[in-house]
Formats: C-alpha cells, structure tokens, sequence
C-alpha cells in the first residue's frame, strides 16, 4: 500500500510508534493539546485529527477510529502497515454490565467478544478469541496499580448494534444480559475489531475504557464528560506509551 492511503493523508515518520486512538475525534484534540508537548496535526482526512508530539520526552501519536468495528479496522490496519506503528492503544468510553464496574471505572479489555463477523475475512475454520497484546496488557494493569486508579480487567463485548429492533424489549435483555452471565464487564463497538488487525499483522493492541455509563443502574455522564473528563484513561494510556520507548 502507498502513502498517502485513502483515509490517511501523511508520510511514514509522522506517527509515533505508539498511537492513542479515542473514537471521538475532540478527545484526540483534547489529548493532543492537554498533554503532548510540540503536538502538530499530521492528518485530518474525514476530521479524524491526528497529532503527533512528545510526552515526558517520548514521541507518541494520537488518533480518532470513529465508530465501531469497521472504522477501526480501516486505521489500525493502514497504520500497522504503511507508517510503522508497532502499538496501538484504544481509549475510548464502555457501558458496564456488571454490577462489580462503577461509572467511571476504567476497564482494561483483556479480550474483546464480539457479535461481529469481521474475523470472517480471515477464512478460519472455527472461532477466533481476539485478545489484547499480553506486554500493554501487564505494563497497564501495573500502571493502574502505581496510580492508585479504580480498573478492572477482563472481557469486553464488541457489539455492531448500538439500537436494536426488539420493539419495547430493553436492550440490556435482549443483548447484554447473557454476555454478563458470563463474566463480560463491559460493552463498547471497536476493541476486537482492533485485537484481530492487530493480530494479523503481528502488532500489539489494546483497549482501555472508562464506564461512561451503566446498563444495569442506568446511570450514565454527559457527551461533554465523555469527550474531556476521562483524564484517568488518558494519563494510563499516555503512561503505557510512554514505557514503550
């Protein structure tokens, strides 16, 4: 593939080996600003806003995905293998489904399920479990702990539906509820879609979210919140990258 791609509009050399990757892309800008020094814009094909600076001395990148699987799947796998990006970092906002995960936990996605057929394209004879990269993993969890942050760690869902079409049946019934009894901490829309691009081509990534709100207390934070107070994530996330090199 050449450069520039269709969705990114940059040369190898501007993205950082590790890149944060929100969905939203104010979050990218509000990362990029509040937290990396020297950040320059190195793409913003479709407004995704992609920096590149320094934090604590260590270049490191941060870009949107926007939304859900196949969006991700579109940057993560132009900047796995057109501009050199080893790691990829998702910090992005989940719907706890377990009672054990409190509004604005962080949750560290050890593995991502998914209702998506994505992993279809890879013509495996079987089911495929995307799961993180076990180094971010650890170096996450381990920071969390330095932190003193409030986090959990396990499974997550990747859901293609944000709406069903169950007619006054809840959500939380028809598509959650069985992915909770069976451990599942969380629902967002990209992190497996992320886990199997990365696994194909031999990269690390992973997913950390903060509970922006919750399917079973029904407590939830505002579209503002989401963009710029999920500054515990960030600075885990930033942490992470940094003890990358």
């Amino acid at each position: 593939m050449n450069y520039p791609t269709p969705h990114i509009k940059a040369v190898p050399g501007d993205f950082a080996k590790t890149v944060l990757m929100p969905g939203d892309p104010l979050r990218s800008e509000f990362i990029a600003k509040n937290f990396l020094t020297d950040a320059r814009l190195v793409n913003n094909v479709r407004g995704v806003q992609g920096y590149t600076g320094t934090y604590k001395g260590v270049p490191v990148s941060v870009m949107a995905s926007g939304m859900g699987i196949p969006s991700i799947g579109i940057y993560s796998h132009e900047l796995y293998n057109v501009f050199g990006v080893e790691n990829i970092i998702r910090v992005g906002s989940a719907g706890a489904i377990n009672e054990n995960v409190r509004l604005r936990d962080i949750v560290i996605a050890q593995g991502a399920c998914t209702n998506s057929a994505f992993a279809d394209q890879f013509r495996l004879r079987g089911t495929f479990a995307p799961i993180s990269s076990y180094k971010l993993l650890k170096c996450a969890a381990d920071t969390a702990e330095e932190l003193k942050l409030p986090y959990h760690v396990g499974n997550i869902l990747s859901s293609d539906t944000f709406y069903n079409d169950d007619e006054g049946v809840p959500e939380a019934l028809t598509s959650t509820l069985p992915w909770a009894k069976m451990g599942v901490l969380a629902v967002e829309m990209e992190a497996a879609g992320l886990y199997m691009t990365a696994a194909r081509n031999g990269k690390n990534a992973l997913a950390i979210c903060t509970v922006s709100d919750h399917i079973v207390t029904e407590e939830a934070t505002s579209s503002d919140e989401r963009q710029t107070s999920f500054t515990d994530m960030m600075t885990l996330a930033l942490e992470v990258a940094l003890k990358q090199g």
